[in-house]
């Protein structure tokens, strides 16, 4: 599909993204309903969204339950974080992006605790004009709040923003807001009403890479 503008800037999702932490997440996640006796698999990263107490909440048979679900999820991350990592070519993609003057920036469900320590550690953090995490509003993916809030710091129209994300709420999120939202499948099971609203599907986040630097060097068409 066409663009009729140029993009000036990106916004990514962290998780599935930029960051390989999948597995981990899926084992975090299976750590923490094992009592409850729930058996998580990768088709649920289409549907997660906002910081873990929320989408704990939707997952569990009693809301009383997120407490102790939540500490087994965060203890099973921290132990394990050290494994996670960017993706091939997503270091060289930002520093490429940043060198033409594209404005970039991160929305993400993940805390903005674990966020921040992610970016450092990897040297992200000083690549993004705007980060805005799962805890920093009240309201969460697919609402555009954040979405909107970013394009004000950025100084952006929807229609100059490409949207990279990999969950059912990244496309809703983006839609919802007028921007064209690039979905990663991961392999995953796409629902119709999904790419009906999604600008561009790929299968990995190495190919999202791929298409959002051929759109910022191709002259806009009508």
């Amino acid at each position: 599909m066409k663009r009729p503008v140029r993009p000036r800037g990106v916004v990514f999702d962290l998780d599935g993204t930029l960051i390989d932490s999948l597995a981990l997440v899926l084992g975090a996640l299976t750590h923490a309903l094992e009592p409850f006796g729930g058996k998580p698999t990768m088709d649920i990263f289409g549907q997660l969204g906002g910081p873990p107490p929320t989408f704990l909440g939707r997952m569990l048979p009693s809301e009383a339950d997120v407490p102790v679900a939540l500490e087994r999820f965060r203890d099973y991350h921290e132990a394990n974080s050290h494994r996670i990592l960017p993706y091939a070519g997503a270091v060289a993609h930002l520093g490429a992006l940043r060198a033409q003057g594209v404005g970039l920036a991160v929305w993400t469900g993940r805390d903005r605790g674990s966020t921040e320590w992610l970016l450092e550690r990897h040297g992200l953090a000083g690549h993004f004009s705007a980060v805005l995490c799962g805890d920093d509003l009240d309201s969460h993916k697919p609402d555009p709040a954040g979405l909107k809030m970013i394009l004000r710091r950025l100084e952006m129209l929807p229609e100059e923003i490409i949207l990279v994300g990999d969950a059912d709420v990244d496309v809703l999120g983006g839609a919802a807001c007028g921007v064209d939202t690039l979905l990663i499948r991961h392999g995953r099971e796409i629902p119709s009403e999904i790419l009906a609203r999604c600008w561009r599907m790929v299968a990995s986040p190495n190919e999202a890479y791929v298409v959002v630097a051929e759109h910022l060097q191709r002259p806009a068409q009508a």
